[in-house]
């Protein structure tokens, strides 16, 4: 079964699954699924048949795909309802799996399924940029696009992301508490993506 890290109080959602599993790294990398554990996590719980008309895929497709996120521990039942008219919820906020693993089948799955994932990263991308025309001015202002090359060590890069991570913790949670929502909040996604440009040279000391 997948792992949840650092564990919630009794009653609440845990912040985040570890998937470790091959057969559940691979089966999480499919589109449908991605979709679904993601809007669950914005808009569940849900039944099939809502999920159908929030992805336009049909009950029994989303019905199938949400019997196997619950296989591998990303999704489960819901109280109330029954059949096809039972809810569903998320298991937990995020998805993490391993950036490095010495068994190749793991490491195999874990980096198709990253790639998955930038895909749909990138489309949503794409599809926001298209979209932005609509937004008022003081949303497109906000939004930030850009990039910036560093010259960092290993250490110096796991230490940023983890001053990042602690930035946008406060900010977390507010969907399952109206009292924490301020007035004018919308769901903004922050991607993070730090990888080695192997393209550039090897910076060298001056001589």
């Amino acid at each position: 079964m997948p792992e949840t890290s650092e564990p919630q109080p009794e009653g609440e959602q845990p912040r985040s699954i570890r998937l470790t599993n091959p057969r559940a790294l691979r089966a999480y990398a499919h589109p449908l699924r991605m979709t679904l554990v993601g809007l669950l996590r914005s808009s569940g719980p849900f039944t099939a048949t809502k999920a159908a008309e929030l992805t336009g895929e049909s009950v029994a497709s989303c019905s199938y795909h949400l019997r196997i996120l619950a296989k591998y521990g990303l999704v489960e039942e819901a109280p109330g309802g029954k059949g096809r008219e039972k809810p569903w919820r998320a298991t937990a906020r995020y998805t993490e799996w391993p950036e490095y693993s010495e068994d190749a089948t793991v490491a195999e799955a874990s980096d198709a399924l990253t790639v998955a994932v930038a895909e749909r990263y990138f489309e949503r991308v794409t599809r926001a940029m298209e979209r932005r025309h609509t937004l008022p001015r003081e949303w497109r202002e906000a939004e930030q696009f850009g990039d910036s090359l560093l010259f960092l060590t290993p250490e110096e890069l796991t230490g940023l992301g983890e001053r990042i991570e602690a930035l946008l913790r406060p900010f977390e949670g507010r969907e399952s508490d109206p009292s924490l929502m301020p007035e004018g909040a919308r769901a903004v996604s922050i991607l993070r993506i730090a990888h080695l440009e192997q393209d550039v040279p090897h910076h060298r000391d001056a001589e």
